[in-house]
């Protein structure tokens, strides 16, 4: 007998099925079967039947045990192989072989004139391609697909395969078979005669009929169940009506309105979708506009012999919600003001996914504070895309910080995909990915930063930023190694691969680098310490070991082989802990079921990601529902699950409903039946259930407006029909005490209104008060000046640092502070063209190469081991381009740079006790001589008037000069500054280490090259007004001092140079600092 139950609520239903399996089966230790759609159903289930199967009367402390919950699949696919004799493990048509035998009949086909469709979208027989060589991602994808359609097909309208068997090309529903899908059909058959038995769909009748005959064929209890279903399929339909003719089978369906099912019981029964007006016969719009799927399991249910049984259940709550859950019940047309606005229903828009997180975090503190009885497990947050929003919930709730109360709820993210909850299926992924990308510098490091992969190798946070740190020195950008490259076009040029940025580093442990000296194609990297010997070994065994787990992740090979190289790559790669082996085991196991019947197939590296994208998709699992915490999941396991307050998170346009596009392969969807599937209804269905099951609470939140550009947005289309449902039912007027549009900030002050604030975040609130006063102005880096220093000996190189930049030596040597510079992302492509920096940065080095006498092919190999330089003769033009400026350099100051350099020690008595000491270097008998490949500036002068200083007054001789060269302005190749002792040096260093000892009680105004602009204006006779301008057109150009880190960290952002006084002040430490020097010095062109 087959029975139907029907409740507006689950928790009707569950009741009345506590009550049936109350009766004992007639054998004791048989298996109650309660068949459920999800794992969250049969959790909740299971806790409710726990409350009245075998409780004492009024207590709730019975058990709910020897109840199997199989998926109505399962329970089907059961049935249906006791009555065959096929069962499930060794039927061929099963979906784990299906596919394999799908993949050898098309490869075999694809020559033939029927399969041209299929051939041409796999690529087969394209001119100037090879044969085996498909399109990539097509071939095992295809198959999946056309496996996906053929099961459809079977469970939905096995009626058409049968035709196809049959040798007839219908489309099931009574019609021919469209032309440009007649290749399925003898697909079909091919596939069929591949395999040799009957498909499932050519033994459902048989079967049925042996169900209805031989009762004793499947090992089935006299009762059985099936809780909580909105669709069924063709065969699930069949074989539970022929279970039913020697058991008792009933149906719980949770339908939303019992007046509905009155209506439409009397209506003729159609078989097309077309064909279907059943919307127009239901008064409620929801019902007409979401109800689809249950309006169809109806249509199909009442043409069998069933029972039919409508359980009563409560009335519900005088509310908002309560009316329009009444109104839906009863099938009645919402009617105007019948119901006041309240709390009940909420609709909350925000600026995007993360602001909507924050506005939910808000809304359940409320509602928990408003209620103390409430508790997280009667809060289920339900969402479209739970992978967009699971980092923001986990950045929103639970985490172990003081401030928001908010983290203080527990919350359970549920069927989140498997690579994003186990780290080593996301190795996997990783991998996958990288077997045939270019394998980019940040890839390897963020594979390296992965947990398994940190404990295989023991990398530590210092260890990671070290290699990262290693990675732009030795210029690693992609790659391998040349075999790798060779992919790209790339394999004759091995720079900038890791196995070469390796060799330099390990080389670097050993020894120095020195221009000249390298071992084959190894320069060595100066920044290899003695303790950083243990980290270079291991990262050489990281990349050896990926550079071997990738080379076996190539393709085409068999299936076995790929399942022995992905198990090998996790055994060179990934290690786990003694709490984690449950990573690994899963890892083996989700690979291993996943080429389980494989055999000898071939498959290409895009084969298997497609292979293992499906596998490690998001798979509820029944541990992760109902655990006394905040659920957060998709909207399938707990559909018509009841709670007091259901919330749907992200219900944005283009979200939600799915955006499925129809597929032209699917054959059902070119003329759709009544029961099949569409996942845009389904969606519908899964909203007007969360409708249905909240009890006290309902809250729905979408993007509302743009993050960027604040302009409105719709909410999706089922979204604004529920919120016409509402205002026909409480007024268009009530909308806006329903409908909340939240700022775009979380201080934003309307987030506080002082009768009722919205917000529990403290920050927020100290940020919204700071917003209601007038911006205060900046207060001064240095509200006065610091203490005076003791004074004591003076560093040479102390004194030229501040003289070069004294805002930058106050915040250096006087405060300890080090202002970052922009960290820039690791690169990950071979510079074609340098960077004006990189390209200073080769000159230099080449300058001083030559300087010292390395021959410029002797450079040039060692730039080239260096990883620097574009590839081929790319690189040869930027090194011709820099020769040229380098060796107009050398030419001029090959005078100067005569000789070895010497370095001498310097010693000078300041008076009061005080000493400057240091070093000199590049000194060429009485010349410091020092060339550089930038445009000579203010700093170099400064810094080689401040050494010319000191080894005069050290060494006490007049004869001392200071010649500093360098590019010059306007194209100059050269310009040089020459720089004379004073009568008095030891005089002038006391003036300058006085400077800076001024200059170390607080910032200076003193700006280096705005400053020598003024000076040498009014040393050439110009006016003050003239210099100021100079000095200022110097301060604002793109590379002046007011775009300098250090004088922004203290003046602020885009400094005028105001900032540094006035004329008067300005003229003042210009003089200081410049007056001796131009006095001193010849400026010309060498």
């Amino acid at each position: 007998m087959l029975v139907l139950h029907r409740a507006e609520r689950s928790t009707t239903l569950a009741s009345a099925l506590g009550d049936v399996l109350a009766t004992p089966l007639s054998d004791p230790f048989a298996r109650e079967i309660v068949a459920v759609p999800a794992k969250g159903v049969e959790r909740w289930l299971t806790q409710r039947l726990s409350t009245s199967l075998g409780a004492r009367p009024g207590l709730g402390d019975g058990v709910a045990a020897n109840i199997d919950f199989p998926s109505p699949t399962r329970l089907v696919d059961e049935a249906l192989a006791a009555a065959t004799g096929v069962s499930a493990d060794d039927d061929p048509w099963a979906p784990s072989r299906l596919l394999w035998a799908l993949l050898d009949v098309v490869d075999e086909c694809l020559g033939e004139p029927w399969c041209a469709v299929l051939a041409k979208h796999l690529g087969h027989g394209v001119p100037d391609q090879n044969p085996d060589d498909h399109r990539p991602g097509r071939r095992y994808a295809t198959a999946s697909h056309l496996t996906d359609l053929f099961r459809s097909y079977g469970a939905q309208r096995p009626a058409m395969l049968v035709d196809w068997a049959g040798g007839r090309d219908t489309d099931g529903a009574g019609g021919p078979l469209d032309d440009d899908l007649l290749w399925q059909a003898e697909l079909w058959r091919r596939l069929r005669a591949r395999i040799g038995t009957p498909a499932p769909a050519e033994r459902l009748d048989s079967a049925c009929d042996r169900l209805r005959e031989e009762p004793h064929l499947v090992e089935l209890p006299g009762r059985l169940s099936l809780f909580g279903p909105t669709r069924l399929a063709t065969d699930q339909i069949a074989v539970l009506a022929a279970l039913a003719v020697n058991r008792d089978v009933h149906l719980w369906l949770p339908h939303p309105s019992p007046a509905m099912w009155s209506a439409l019981a009397s209506t003729d029964g159609v078989l097309a979708r077309a064909d279907d007006h059943s919307a127009l016969a239901v008064a409620h719009p929801l019902l007409s506009s979401l109800a689809r799927d249950v309006r169809e399991l109806e249509s199909r249910l009442t043409r069998l012999d069933v029972d039919d049984v409508h359980h009563e259940g409560p009335a519900p709550r005088d509310s908002l919600l309560g009316c329009l859950q009444a109104d839906v019940r009863d099938d009645r047309a919402p009617v105007l003001a019948e119901c006041t606005a309240d709390s009940s229903v909420q609709v909350h828009a925000c600026h995007g996914p993360a602001r909507q997180v924050e506005v939910l975090r808000e809304c359940l503190l409320h509602l928990f504070e408003d209620d103390p009885s409430l508790e997280p497990r009667d809060v289920l947050v339900m969402c479209p895309d739970v992978e967009s929003y699971a980092p923001l919930i986990r950045a929103a709730f639970g985490q172990d910080v003081l401030g928001h109360p908010g983290h203080r709820l527990r919350v359970r993210l549920a069927d989140r995909a498997l690579h994003q909850t186990n780290p080593v299926l996301a190795v996997v992924s990783t991998l996958l990915e990288l077997a045939d990308a270019r394998v980019t510098a940040s890839q390897v490091l963020d594979l390296s930063a992965a947990a398994p992969v940190r404990r295989r190798f023991r990398f530590g946070d210092d260890d990671l930023e070290r290699i990262r740190e290693w990675a732009t020195a030795t210029g690693a950008r992609w790659g391998i190694g040349p075999r790798q490259r060779t992919a790209f076009g790339l394999g004759d040029f091995p720079q900038n691969t890791f196995t070469t940025a390796l060799d330099r580093i390990l080389l670097g442990a050993a020894a120095d680098e020195s221009e000249g000296e390298w071992l084959a194609l190894a320069l060595p990297l100066d920044d290899v310490d003695s303790t950083d010997i243990d980290l270079t070994g291991r990262l050489a065994e990281f990349v050896d070991r990926l550079d071997v787990a990738l080379r076996g992740l190539g393709g085409p090979q068999s299936v076995a082989a790929w399942s022995g190289a992905l198990t090998r790559a996790l055994d060179l790669l990934v290690d786990v802990g003694a709490a984690d082996t449950w990573q690994l085991a899963q890892a083996r196991r989700e690979l291993g079921a996943a080429m389980e019947h494989g055999g000898d197939a071939v498959l290409r590296l895009s084969d298997v990601r497609a292979m293992l994208a499906a596998r490690l998709a998001g798979r509820p699992t029944r541990a992760n529902f109902r655990t006394g915490e905040l659920t957060v999941c998709t909207m399938v396991p707990m559909r018509s699950v009841p709670h007091r307050v259901v919330v749907l998170l992200g219900l944005d346009d283009e979200v939600f409903p799915r955006g499925v596009s129809v597929d032209g392969d699917d054959v059902l969807a070119r003329n759709p039946l009544l029961g099949e599937r569409d996942p845009r209804s389904e969606d519908r269905q899964l909203l007007l259930d969360a409708v249905m099951s909240a009890s006290e609470k309902l809250l729905l939140f979408y993007t509302g407006a743009d993050p960027v550009t604040g302009m409105t947005r719709p909410p999706a289309i089922p979204l604004s029909e529920l919120l016409d449902a509402v205002a026909a039912t409480a007024g268009s007027d009530a909308l806006p005490a329903i409908v909340t549009r939240h700022p775009l900030q979380p201080f934003d002050a309307r987030n506080f209104r002082p009768d009722r604030p919205f917000s529990f975040d403290r920050a927020a609130l100290a940020g919204a008060r700071a917003a209601q006063h007038p911006p205060e102005p900046e207060p001064e880096f240095l509200p006065a000046p610091l203490v005076p220093p003791q004074p004591g000996d003076v560093d040479l190189a102390d004194l030229i640092a501040f003289l070069v930049h004294p805002t930058q030596a106050f915040l250096r040597q006087r405060l300890g502070l080090r202002v970052p510079d922009v960290d820039e992302d690791l690169a990950d492509s071979v510079d074609v063209s340098p960077d004006p920096l990189a390209r200073w940065d080769l000159g230099q080095r080449m300058l001083l190469a030559r300087l010292a006498g390395v021959e410029l092919a002797d450079f040039r190999a060692a730039e080239w081991r260096r990883g620097t330089l574009p590839p081929f003769k790319l690189g040869e033009s930027v090194l011709g381009g820099i020769e040229h400026a380098v060796e107009s350099l050398v030419a001029v100051s090959g005078s100067v740079h005569v000789g070895r350099a010497e370095t001498v020690d310097v010693d000078v008595d300041l008076g009061s006790g005080r000493r400057l000491t240091g070093t000199v270097g590049g000194v060429h008998g009485s010349v410091i001589a020092s060339t550089t490949y930038s445009r000579l500036g203010p700093k170099h002068r400064l810094a080689a008037w401040a050494q010319l200083l000191a080894v005069a007054a050290s060494d006490g001789g007049s004869d001392w000069t200071a010649v500093t060269t360098g590019r010059g302005a306007y194209s100059r190749p050269a310009w040089r500054s020459t720089l004379t002792v004073p009568e008095n040096p030891v005089e002038e260093l006391v003036r300058l280490v006085e400077l800076r000892d001024l200059g170390l009680h607080a910032p200076l105004p003193i700006a280096t090259g705005a400053s020598a602009a003024y000076a040498e204006r009014r040393y050439g006779g110009s006016s003050v007004e003239e210099a100021i301008e100079a000095a200022r057109k110097e301060w604002s150009s793109d590379f002046g001092d007011s775009r300098d880190r250090h004088i922004t960290y203290v003046y602020g952002a885009s400094p005028g140079l105001d900032v540094l006084g006035d004329s008067v002040t300005i003229e003042n430490y210009a003089r200081q600092l410049w007056a001796p020097l131009l006095t001193a010095e010849t400026l010309a062109q060498p």
